[in-house]
């Protein structure tokens, strides 16, 4: 069996729910009745067969609804991997660091780039890094206190599934200075993400090696996995941009969060409109057992 979760926080109607459904049945997906996780905010439409046909008839058919398309068993997960600038955060934090140098249309170029594929991450990293040279190091603590947002559902997200005794990894392509707080805020067990190279009281304009890039995401998901001993469908990876494809791409649910289309064209599920306790919902996890602080 199979589940379609139709997610529209407030705005999700039993008239919806059934189009869905009928939307299946006309796909020759053989759905059963539907049921609310949360009235009006997320609804499963189970069905037995193709999920394929299933993901082509429901997904982007309704207006602000995000669909997820999934296997009916095993949907709480026991390992979340997750991107962190523009995934558990609102910014890219190089992008913001350099507003502070002044160059941040010039550095959010290069990044957007990188971010959509069309730049190699490590060069594009590299790149940036280098024109914040002498950039003065206080502005990393400036940048975290007076720009860095968490991004909405990202607590209830982390804390609700360590709750039930799932492991929480942030790995990031950006800078322990960030991920390092940004963890420990949210409830991660563990960051991991790059280091900028420090002269003086000033950024040297490089990042030390190795750096943190897809494949690093990539190996963090299969090590992890393996260290607990899980299954690939116990796991979820969730990014936005290039550089999540390889974690994607190997995590039991791979989705991409409002991302870059490459990424949304290769994941095996979007989150387009919803904030990230549409992963709770995906997981069939309604709300009075949501965990935000």
């Amino acid at each position: 069996m199979f589940t379609a979760t139709l997610i529209a926080a407030g705005r999700l109607t039993p008239s919806i729910v059934a189009d869905a459904r009928a939307r299946l049945a006309a796909a020759g997906c053989a759905p059963a009745d539907a049921a609310w996780i949360d009235d009006g905010d997320a609804a499963d439409v189970p069905f037995g067969t193709d999920p394929a046909a299933a993901r082509a008839a429901v997904e982007g058919a309704f207006e602000r609804v995000d669909v997820v398309v999934q296997p009916a068993a095993g949907r709480r997960k026991m390992l979340l991997v997750a991107d962190m600038d523009s995934t558990m955060i609102t910014i890219e934090c190089i992008d913001e660091l350099a507003d502070y140098a002044g160059l941040k249309p010039r550095i959010a170029a290069i990044t957007e780039a990188a971010m959509r594929g069309e730049l190699d991450f490590e060069g594009a990293l590299d790149a940036r890094v280098g024109l914040l040279k002498g950039l003065s190091a206080g502005v990393i603590d400036d940048c975290l206190r007076e720009r860095v947002t968490i991004m909405p559902g990202a607590r209830a997200l982390v804390r609700t599934m360590r709750g039930w005794g799932a492991r929480a990894v942030l790995v990031s392509g950006g800078f322990t200075r960030f991920a390092e707080p940004v963890a420990a805020e949210i409830g991660f067990d563990r960051a991991i993400a790059n280091v900028l190279e420090i002269e003086g009281d000033a950024l040297s304009g490089a990042v030390a090696r190795p750096i943190v890039g897809a494949e690093t995401k990539r190996a963090t998901l299969l090590e992890t996995r393996a260290t607990l001993g899980l299954g690939e469908a116990e796991t979820l990876a969730v990014g936005d941009g290039a550089n999540d494809l390889a974690m994607i791409g190997v995590a039991g649910l791979g989705v991409a969060y409002h991302a870059k289309p490459v990424v949304a064209a290769a994941a095996a599920a979007r989150i387009e409109h919803g904030d990230l306790t549409a992963l709770l919902w995906t997981q069939g996890v309604p709300k009075r057992e949501w965990l935000a602080a």
